[in-house]
């Protein structure tokens, strides 16, 4: 096992403090950006396509290009983190407003589905919108904690915050490696072993409900550090094969949770505001925030996921790439979607991980 046993350095590496005092990751969209949304999405709706049927060449924006590739750059390359502000919401219907987000997110990545549903995207919200997704708790008022999703890169647009306007938080998963390699360095055979995941119950009646592998919660690859941690869906497998966290590993669950709690960034997520975070160097979470019982009041997010082009290296890519994405309706390209194939099923390794070449 290849084991990174020095500090982690550059751009990935990074505190709330960095972020506040450098706002470089903030995209703000101009009245000639917005104006190239409006005119692409006008176009996609006269030609009748849906949001699946939509492709980069479908959604010129030429006036974004610049931009957008820099946003790339800072998320494969850099913080892991990036943010588009003024986002066209307020006077389109949501129908509309899915459209140029998926749009503008196919100059970024390939959009995976995200649910039972095999939806290309997610309703963040508890209320009528909110889609189908086991026993997952995507929407509730509640907190939720600094996690990763189980996509490449996750993007969050706000449509409508909750009256309260909780904050949103970012952490940088390699800071957190780095405290870790300052303090505990015995802890770290144990991260790269890695954790099983649940499945949440979206999982096909022929595959299992937990993955039947450990997803290393930090990998080495080509000089490249990634991290694949979430707290809640391996302790939540452990608990559904009957296994309990040692005293060790409960440890290191709590240091994580604290040292990106106490070095996270918060930010606000306004209507129109876009968060991108890399899911292998950043963990993403919020505030929780007052139920609302008004529809019309209540919290809106879109969530898309994707998968980005030569976004790192991998020690194994089926099983940290794809290991915790490839199963039931979860995982599919839209293109999959369209030719019907998400419904043959992830191709699997002898040894149940998900090929990587699918």
């Amino acid at each position: 096992m290849d084991m990174l046993r020095q500090p982690v350095e550059g751009p990935s590496v990074w505190t709330g403090a960095d972020l506040e005092g450098d706002r470089s990751w903030t995209y703000a969209l101009s009245h000639e950006q917005v104006a190239d949304l409006d005119r692409a999405l006008c176009e996609v709706k006269r030609r009748g396509l849906d949001i699946a049927e939509i492709t980069r060449a479908d959604f010129p924006l030429p006036s974004l290009e610049e931009d957008l590739a820099r946003l790339l750059s800072e998320l494969r390359d850099g913080r892991g983190f990036a943010a588009v502000r003024g986002f066209p919401v307020d006077g389109y219907a949501l129908e509309d407003v899915e459209k140029m987000y998926w749009g503008l997110c196919t100059h970024l990545g390939t959009g995976v589905t995200q649910n039972s549903e095999a939806g290309l995207i997610h309703c963040v919200t508890d209320g009528q919108r909110r889609p189908q997704m086991g026993t997952r708790g995507v929407g509730n008022p509640g907190p939720v904690g600094l996690h990763i999703d189980l996509a490449d890169c996750v993007a969050l647009c706000c449509v409508r915050q909750a009256p309260d306007d909780p904050f949103s938080t970012v952490a940088s998963a390699m800071h957190i490696y780095n405290e870790i390699l300052c303090q505990h360095p015995e802890w770290l055979p144990r991260l790269y072993e890695g954790f099983v995941w649940t499945r949440r119950s979206e999982q096909n009646s022929d595959e299992p409900p937990v993955s039947n592998y450990k997803v290393p919660a930090y990998s080495y690859a080509q000089g490249v550090l990634t991290c694949r941690f979430n707290a809640g869906w391996s302790r939540t497998g452990m608990q559904e094969l009957d296994q309990a966290l040692t005293g060790e590993e409960e440890e290191i669950f709590r240091f994580i949770q604290k040292v990106a709690s106490e070095h996270c960034f918060r930010f606000p997520l306004h209507p129109g505001d876009i968060a991108f975070c890399n899911n292998y160097t950043v963990f993403h979470g919020r505030a929780g925030h007052d139920p609302v019982e008004e529809e019309e009041r209540k919290r809106l997010l879109l969530r898309i996921w994707m998968d980005l082009e030569n976004v790192r290296p991998f020690s194994d890519e089926g099983l940290v790439r794809y290991g915790t994405i490839r199963y039931g309706r979860l995982g599919w390209t839209a293109s999959d979607l369209i030719s019907g194939r998400y419904r043959e099923g992830h191709r699997l390794r002898a040894d149940g991980v998900p090929e990587a070449s699918v």
